[in-house]
């Protein structure tokens, strides 16, 4: 009984060592709340200031660019012209500019002129006018992209109207309208709205040109022709596709366009001569 005693006791007293043992080990790892608020706040310290002096940093550079952006400014506007005319935008760089122009926005710099047609006092765009928008109208639609350029715009503006709008009147007896000589039934099948509005209309020629120079090719396409003699067949074509029907268009086979209508002829002569025209207009235009 006494050495059950000592030993209970033994084992009790070593208990107890090993308890304070683990509450020392215990207070080393696991620091106090105290402690813990300490170690939160001498690591929030420095960040904090860091965060601070980004921001200075930012600001002073974003205050420097501000500066220099306005002095960039200051220098332009003292160098530009006080109030150029707003036909100037037919100008080289203006030109770049036409490439990515609204409808609004090349009417916007468009001008207008008064001139008499058959008798009557009509309003017409002036030369420089019709260069910008015969420009425009060639970007939007693509016409690289087919071989044609603004010169050919201008030339069938020219070859339909002399750019004077009016109301013709077709083989079939169906009216034509307006400076590109749209049939209300052509005019819906290109979405024109408006075959009376100048910018409208001329734009909505140039995408008839490239359908018509899409569909030249295709006939033209198993013809042995030199790279020259192709360009000029698939402007040819462009006069047939503009200038006749469906079923009279269809006659053309790239080599009989002396069988065509005399209109049709005429047509392609004027188109010739209005693309030259237009070439010389840009170069006293320097455009």
């Amino acid at each position: 009984m006494q050495q059950f005693t000592k030993a209970t006791t033994f084992r009790a007293i070593s208990t107890v060592a090993i308890l304070g043992a683990l509450a020392g080990l215990t207070s080393q790892m696991v620091p106090s709340v105290s402690g813990a608020a300490r170690i939160e706040a001498s690591i929030a310290a420095p960040a904090a200031a860091k965060a601070t002096s980004a921001a200075a940093a930012v600001a002073r550079t974003s205050a420097a660019a501000t500066a220099t952006a306005a002095a960039a400014v200051a220098a332009v506007s003292k160098a530009a012209p006080a109030a150029a005319p707003a036909i100037r935008m037919a100008t080289p760089v203006a030109a770049a500019a036409v490439k990515f122009a609204s409808q609004e926005a090349v009417r916007a710099q468009i001008k207008f002129q008064t001139v008499r047609y058959a008798g009557k006092p009509v309003q017409t765009l002036d030369e420089e006018s019709r260069l910008l928008l015969a420009q425009a109208a060639a970007e939007r639609a693509g016409l690289h992209k087919v071989g044609l350029s603004f010169q050919d715009v201008y030339g069938v503006i020219d070859a339909e109207t002399d750019w004077i709008p009016r109301t013709g009147m077709g083989r079939n007896g169906v009216e034509s309208i307006g400076l590109a000589q749209f049939e209300p039934r052509t005019a819906r099948g290109l979405g024109l709205k408006d075959p009376n509005d100048p910018v409208q209309a001329v734009f909505a020629a140039a995408v008839n040109m490239k359908h018509g120079a899409e569909w030249a090719e295709d006939k033209i396409a198993h013809l042995k022709l030199s790279p020259e003699d192709r360009a000029q067949k698939i402007r040819e074509g462009v006069s047939v596709y503009y200038n006749l029907s469906i079923k009279g268009r269809n006659k053309w086979d790239g080599f009989n366009t002396t069988q065509l209508p005399v209109e049709t002829q005429r047509h392609i002569r004027n188109v010739r001569a209005g693309a030259a025209e237009a070439s010389q207009l840009a170069q006293r235009f320097d455009i």
